[in-house]
């Protein structure tokens, strides 16, 4: 099995709606912190990447929701590497809850590209990929 981050984050008001349930665009930012905890735990920070030219925007995304994550609630953000291939990065993410960990909130993906500055796809420098393949 490929290594999972696990991360954890309690839900605020301001991620919810009227009703104490997570806006669903939230879901994408829960992912994205995921994703750039993952790195930082597999030895780069993304911060750290974008200063070497390398970039990963979203191309694609993919949400299943499955049950309403609500205000207060402390979640755990799993990410792992799904695919990684030359030129593309693929994460797979399950948004669990931290006191019941059957309860399972939400899965996902996203897609994501190698580019440089110029928005040129590239297959990143050897030391960056393999750093990458750690969490495969």
């Amino acid at each position: 099995m490929a290594f999972v981050n696990k991360t954890e984050i309690r839900v605020i008001y301001a991620d919810t709606d009227q009703m104490g349930v997570v806006y669903h665009s939230n879901y994408l930012r829960y992912f994205e912190i995921g994703r750039t905890e993952l790195l930082r735990e597999l030895g780069i920070s993304y911060k750290d990447m974008e200063a070497c030219g390398l970039f990963l925007p979203v191309k694609e995304v993919f949400i299943d929701y499955k049950i309403s994550i609500k205000y207060d609630d402390i979640i755990v953000v799993n990410t792992c590497i799904d695919k990684l291939k030359n030129v593309s990065l693929k994460l797979k993410y399950e948004i669990r809850n931290k006191e019941d960990s059957d309860l399972l909130y939400t899965t996902g993906y996203t897609l994501h590209p190698f580019i440089n500055k110029n928005g040129e796809i590239i297959r990143p420098e050897d030391y960056l990929y393999d750093i990458m393949a750690k969490g495969k």
